[in-house]
């Protein structure tokens, strides 16, 4: 095939909004210096990254961080608890459990080339370094994913799915890639899984 489906990334901080426009544009493009003239154009788009904000995040789930004032302080004054930033759900029969992860770093262009989701409970990464990480998104199409969204989070940010959100494998882009997750812990896989063919290609 002489097209591939390409996905940019967008590079900024998560709460505070990214650089480029809000709406994805589309344009045809050929790769692999190949043009068929009858060639569809879902075969042959760039996408371009939307500023992500808590509010535009939240189709998908919430923003983990430490960015502006906080909630309260405690502790005698020496600490300020961000509070309550997520909504959990782990369902009637499951429970919440902490893991920590440890991912091979990726890099750029990343071949996008599975979605997955979890559909009985929500799942937060939570990096224990400072380094940024790859995070991806897809809306929900009637039971398959949409167009994905990528973005690079922010030092220190983590980010929390939301039940059935379609999103990416954890994709750090430095070592160590170590993160405390919290998720559902059941006797179910709670796991879908969606092969891209042809994958995305997303470029830093």
């Amino acid at each position: 095939p002489c097209y591939s489906r390409r996905l940019y990334v967008a590079s900024g901080i998560l709460s505070a909004g990214l650089r480029g426009d809000r709406r994805p544009t589309l344009s045809v493009s050929a790769v692999q210096g190949c043009e068929p003239p009858h060639a569809p154009d879902v075969m042959n788009r760039d996408i371009h990254t939307q500023p992500l904000t808590k509010d535009s995040f939240a189709p998908f789930g919430e923003i983990l961080d430490a960015s502006g004032r906080p909630d309260r302080m405690i502790n005698a004054g020496m600490c300020g608890r961000h509070h309550d930033q997520a909504t959990l759900d782990f369902g009637h029969d499951g429970q919440a459990g902490i893991s920590i992860f440890d991912a091979r770093p990726r890099s750029f262009p990343y071949t996008l080339d599975l979605l997955e989701r979890h559909p009985e409970g929500s799942q937060a990464f939570l990096p224990l370094t400072g380094h940024p990480f790859l995070v991806i998104v897809a809306p929900d199409d009637n039971g398959t994913p949409g167009t994905p969204l990528a973005f690079i989070t922010h030092p220190y940010q983590g980010v929390n799915f939301r039940r059935g959100t379609w999103h990416g494998v954890l994709t750090p882009l430095a070592e160590p890639g170590l993160f405390a997750v919290v998720d559902r812990i059941g006797t179910t896989t709670n796991l879908d899984e969606y092969p891209l063919d042809p994958p995305y290609v997303i470029n830093g």
